[in-house]
């Protein structure tokens, strides 16, 4: 049996692939230092995982969480295209140097393989779509900046060191997890809140910026077939997404069908670092893991709605 660490295990995506292992009947054991992440996530596992509190900017916890490890999912980072303008220096500490340990210290304790959380943002505002990951990067945030960095530093450790790795990144991942209470909260869970609140939904922008959102069960699907993959991983970069775009108008539109709530929009200006379309080429991720989105958008909607009705407020 293999033992499994997951980096941000108590965060959205994290705790997701800790709870998809511990189906499957494996051991598995997280860190984060809940920052971001959330202690309901990690209670939700109902004690069956052993965690390790603390960042991965240290060495020394790092180390004991990664002891007899096989593979590692590393999804810690602090998140968000915009909390990382506003304090870059923390985005970069965390989601660099803190992958840095993560690697230094895999490499050392004798890690098989390593799957890490890459993102989208990496791509910018090229006008290309679909974006192909021999596209030439265009980040337009620090935290793109990170992430794209931290593909760069999987590649060398995998070609200096032997450590097989893979990049995997992300397409606007969304599910009932999500924390909608952040001031930095992703567009669906605040589209869904205001809905069901029958609140005014606020856009950034003209609203037809376009996304490829990707349902949770997509994006753990691709990490399990990632770390059980007999092909050899050697730092590759992959796209992790359904292959199709929406608009914000259009979402806001399929959000109030689902809840019975026709939306009236109030349009804000556009945020810094926001790119403007978005939409994946996933055929090298079929290629490699053999990769396929199981749930589209409007079905992971629905499923998101029904989650975020239990826990939401409504006056």
């Amino acid at each position: 049996m293999a033992t499994y660490l997951v980096t941000g295990g108590a965060g959205f995506i994290g705790s997701s692939i800790a709870d998809a292992l511990l189906s499957k009947g494996e051991t598995v054991r997280i860190i984060d230092d809940f920052s971001s992440g959330r202690r309901q996530n990690v209670e939700a596992l109902g004690g069956k995982v052993e965690v390790f509190e603390g960042s991965i900017v240290d060495p020394e916890i790092v180390k004991k969480a990664m002891h007899g490890v096989d593979v590692v999912f590393h999804q810690a980072a602090i998140p968000s295209v915009a909390r990382s303008v506003e304090a870059p220096q923390r985005s970069m500490l965390a989601n660099v140097q803190g992958t840095t340990v993560v690697l230094d210290v895999a490499r050392s304790s004798g890690v098989k393989r390593l799957v890490f959380a890459a993102s989208s943002s990496a791509y910018g505002n090229t006008p290309t779509l679909p974006k192909v990951e021999t596209m030439t990067p265009a980040p337009l945030s620090p935290y793109a900046v990170a992430k794209l960095t931290c593909e760069h530093l999987l590649r060398v450790f995998a070609s200096l060191y032997g450590i097989e790795t893979l990049s995997l990144r992300y397409f606007n991942v969304f599910g009932a997890k999500q924390d909608p209470t952040s001031q930095y909260a992703a567009v669906i869970p605040n589209f869904i809140t205001a809905a069901l609140r029958k609140e005014r939904p606020v856009v950034y922008g003209d609203g037809e910026q376009t996304r490829d959102f990707c349902y949770i069960d997509n994006t753990v699907g691709a990490n399990l077939l990632a770390a059980n993959t007999k092909n050899k991983l050697s730092g590759e970069v992959i796209n992790v997404a359904c292959g199709d775009r929406i608009s914000l108008n259009q979402l806001i539109g399929h959000i109030g069908d689902i809840v019975g709530q026709k939306a009236n929009p109030e349009y804000r200006e556009t945020r810094a670092g926001d790119v403007r379309d978005s939409l994946a080429d996933i055929s090298a991720a079929q290629k490699l893991i053999g990769y396929e989105p199981k749930i589209r958008v409007r079905e992971g909607l629905e499923k998101t709605v029904e989650g975020f009705k239990k826990f939401t407020k409504v006056d």
